[in-house]
């Protein structure tokens, strides 16, 4: 553990890491945990709190998405890494593997996802195929008239604010420093300013600051791509199931639309989370009625019960999105000792553990137990290396 010297201000010398990490969302904190737990002394900083940002306004999906071989290796190796840890998580996470149900709503849905659950099967990711009327008897809320669903049964939620919260404690029984209400204002050339002036030396810088990641680190291919989600009252057994269309994936990865989709989640609790939506260049976070009227309309097209329920708020939050839909994680191509863990958009929770390895392996110089170079920032060298 490091003393005093860790709170450093501006007038002493630099509290001393082999790694300082910006933002304390489900990122930055799973990073945090592994890097400590190979060794290394790390120090995390924050503007807000842990598990704040993307981490507390997102649903928890823990999910295999299969839109590129990349993604499929990432949340398909994310996902065991939850279940592996599912023992240890605190009753306060919430992990529920309940499986999701990918509805297909005509034929040529249906025809999409026999195709998804070929190329799980073909990986080893269990999937089965449902007909109308199995999807029926699992899902009875479910309108009338659908063709049919993928079920993906390993996938699961988490309550990723608790869980992010769990990881910084395993981190900081490691030893990492943490300051909650200290943005990292600046780093590079092996030091980190924080707001309050306290700096910190290290010869590995990470940026997982999310959205706010191209402030930091100048030319990152980042866009801040805002989103809309509701919760209902208290219903229990209304729904088993994350329930998504297959559609979802056009609908979210569209590069310049805004869109809606249906998706849903269950909590334990009983409540339904109800999403989703995506805008681009929108900054400010007021819930927008629109958007909402037109995110349940497309939910009550799919689930018209869902009318009968009464939802209890709503919110907004932002995702970091990058132009490939894949996240940065690796060195920086032009910043000797800088980092990246950013651009998860709507996968961060799911991609956390994956990303953390990954880096971790990348830092110490290991080998990965996936190919990294899919996630490397050098792929968007011309993006990347603009500062």
């Amino acid at each position: 553990m490091l003393g005093d010297s860790a709170l450093s201000g501006s007038g002493a010398a630099p509290a001393c890491f082999d790694v300082v990490i910006a933002g304390a969302g489900i990122v930055g904190v799973a990073c945090a945990w592994q890097l400590t737990r190979a060794g290394l002394r790390v120090a995390i900083a924050d503007s807000a709190f842990v598990g704040g940002g993307a981490t507390a306004a997102g649903m928890g999906h823990i999910v295999v998405l299969d839109d590129s071989d990349a993604q499929f290796r990432l949340t398909a190796w994310s996902r065991q890494l939850w279940r592996d840890l599912r023992p240890e998580l605190p009753a306060s996470a919430e992990y529920v593997e309940c499986g999701t149900l990918w509805v297909a709503s005509g034929g040529e849905e249906m025809a999409e996802a026999s195709r998804k659950r070929e190329y799980a099967a073909s990986r080893g990711v269990a999937a089965t195929l449902l007909d109308a009327g199995e999807l029926a008897a699992l899902e009875p809320h479910l309108r009338p008239g659908l063709a049919g669903a993928l079920l993906v049964p390993h996938d699961g939620v988490v309550y990723a604010p608790a869980a992010a919260r769990w990881m910084l404690a395993q981190a900081t029984a490691h030893g990492a420093t943490y300051r909650q209400g200290q943005r990292v204002e600046s780093f590079g050339a092996g030091s980190a300013r924080l707001s309050d002036g306290t700096r910190w030396s290290a010869a590995a810088l990470v940026n997982a600051a999310g959205v706010d990641a191209p402030r930091l680190t100048p030319g990152l291919p980042v866009q801040s791509r805002k989103g809309h989600l509701a919760i209902t009252d208290r219903e229990p057994g209304f729904i088993a199931h994350q329930i998504v269309e297959l559609g979802y994936s056009k609908s979210a990865h569209s590069s310049t639309a805004d869109s809606v989709a249906f998706n849903l989640c269950p909590r334990p609790t009983g409540q339904i989370l109800v999403g989703s939506s995506r805008q681009f260049g929108v900054t400010n976070a007021v819930v927008e009625r629109p958007v909402l009227e037109a995110m349940l309309k497309r939910a009550l097209a799919y689930m018209p019960d869902l009318g009968n329920l009464s939802a209890v708020r709503c919110w907004t939050g932002f995702r970091a999105a990058t132009p490939d839909n894949l996240p940065l994680i690796g060195p920086h191509p032009s910043l000797p000792g800088v980092w990246i863990a950013a651009g998860h958009e709507g996968l961060g929770i799911t991609t956390s553990l994956g990303t953390a390895h990954l880096l971790t392996a990348l830092i110490l110089g290991n080998s990965c137990a996936i190919p990294a170079h899919p996630y490397l920032p050098a792929r968007l060298s011309t993006e990347v290396g603009r500062a």
